[in-house]
């Protein structure tokens, strides 16, 4: 505030002692030559920049700005990077927000991205020079990771892994699945829909709230492609239900595929009611698909984790080709498996305690903060029903918006007219930023 008052003041000295201010602003070139925007041109390319430099003369001839304030004006305009997307501090208290990208990458997997952004050995031996199976490092931590899989493979999210399964694996014959399990992913896609896009037809067994064995078996025939298990991790069916676990269908004769969902590869203390890989291969699945940007706590990638033949088959259908990850995808993916704890692993355990004397610290130096008690949440669609008890900072609703536009953005949750902002999700480091950010809207 102080800032902008002395760069008005500037503005009005000008007008006042030298005729029209407006012939002090300096010349496009001039500007362009300061060396910070001249870095800023490197990294991000010269258009941003001049359109920056341009914006902050227009605001000096409007008198919003002092001629002497353009060049730092541009400046603090610009991006960090040239990509489109900005780093938002995530204190929503939903630890897996599907909005902000869901799991946030470890440190370990993002130093992987950036050694694998040149070129890299992704398809090469170094030993004999030949062509190698492509990201065959991250497929073995992937299958070190569940050493039940006879196969693993890797596409490009968790849908495209169940299109690749139905493709390759029932095109023009039937897939079989309870009526209380064809539901809705994100973003208005039905699992209806995406699976009869492949070609395959629906043989919806059963009824909303109780599926039998019987039921899979009377439908089982010659058109059966696979029977199809989804675990309905962002929703609960309670009351008169019944559903028949795979264990039970191993027996009927046909491949049973599970979609669990949450990237979840072996059994956590946390998530009791949680399917995961390993458990569901034990009871006999087929074929398990996954996605690596939940519970996992790695980059968006789709799983497909089973029978050594069945993978294979997959593995080498036309489509695969099409839904293969990315170099970037793949490094990120093997850091996550074989390094440290994920952030998501530590957000869903951080110490209730530690947190609120956290919260308080920072609460301590914004006076229009209060501390209150919250309930963070999984996210995702994973472990629906699982409530992590948390504290948070209380602020005016109206702060919402100037704390979204800020640099870095902080997106908090708006509940009784308050903004709630969780730390749990927010590096500690980034807490003098919060404070920053709050103190300037006060």
């Amino acid at each position: 505030m102080q800032d902008a008052a002395a760069s008005r003041g500037e503005t009005d000295a000008a007008a006042a002692g030298g005729g029209d201010f407006r012939r002090h602003i300096p010349r496009t070139d001039a500007i362009l030559s300061d060396p910070r925007l001249v870095a800023a041109a490197r990294r991000l390319g010269p258009a941003p920049v001049k359109a920056a430099v341009r914006a902050a003369q227009e605001r000096a001839r409007a008198g919003g700005i002092a001629p002497a304030a353009v060049a730092d004006t541009a400046f603090a305009a610009l991006p960090a990077t040239a990509g489109g997307l900005r780093q938002v501090l995530n204190a929503t208290g939903v630890v897996l927000h599907t909005n902000l990208g869901r799991a946030a990458l470890s440190a370990a997997a993002v130093d992987a991205v950036v050694a694998a952004s040149g070129h890299t050995d992704v398809e090469l031996d170094l030993e004999t020079g030949r062509r190698a199976r492509r990201g065959r490092t991250a497929l073995a931590a992937l299958a070190a990771a569940v050493p039940r899989a006879g196969a693993v493979h890797v596409v490009n999210n968790g849908a495209a892994a169940l299109v690749l399964t139905a493709t390759a694996l029932a095109a023009g014959r039937e897939i079989i699945v309870s009526r209380g399990e064809m539901v809705e992913i994100g973003d208005g896609f039905r699992l209806p829909a995406l699976l009869e896009s492949t070609g395959a037809r629906l043989r919806e067994v059963g009824t909303t709230n109780r599926t039998s064995v019987a039921d899979y078996a009377a439908a089982v025939g010659p058109a059966t492609g696979f029977i199809l298990k989804v675990h309905p991790s962002n929703f609960v069916v309670r009351g008169f239900t019944s559903a028949a676990e795979v264990a039970e269908l191993t027996g009927l004769g046909v491949p049973v595929v599970a979609d669990i969902g949450s990237g979840l590869l072996a059994s956590d203390p946390l998530l009791p009611g949680e399917p995961d890989a390993d458990a569901t291969l034990r009871a006999g699945a087929d074929l398990v698909v996954a996605s690596g940007d939940k519970l996992l706590g790695g980059p968006q990638a789709g799983l497909l984790l089973g029978d050594a033949a069945l993978v294979e088959r997959l593995r080498r259908h036309p489509l695969a080709r099409a839904l293969r990850v990315d170099k970037l995808t793949l490094a990120a993916l093997q850091a996550t498996l074989a390094g440290p704890v994920t952030p998501t692993w530590q957000a869903l355990r951080y110490d209730v305690d530690a947190l609120r004397e956290r919260t308080r610290r920072v609460a301590a130096r914004l006076p229009v903060a209060e501390v209150v008690r919250s309930v963070a949440v999984v996210g995702g669609g994973g472990a629906p029903e699982l409530e992590l008890a948390s504290w948070a900072l209380s602020l005016p609703e109206s702060y919402a918006l100037g704390l979204r536009r800020a640099e870095p953005p902080i997106a908090g949750r708006v509940e009784h007219g308050r903004l709630l902002l969780d730390l749990r999700c927010v590096p500690p480091a980034a807490d003098e930023l919060i404070v920053r950010a709050v103190s300037a809207l006060t």
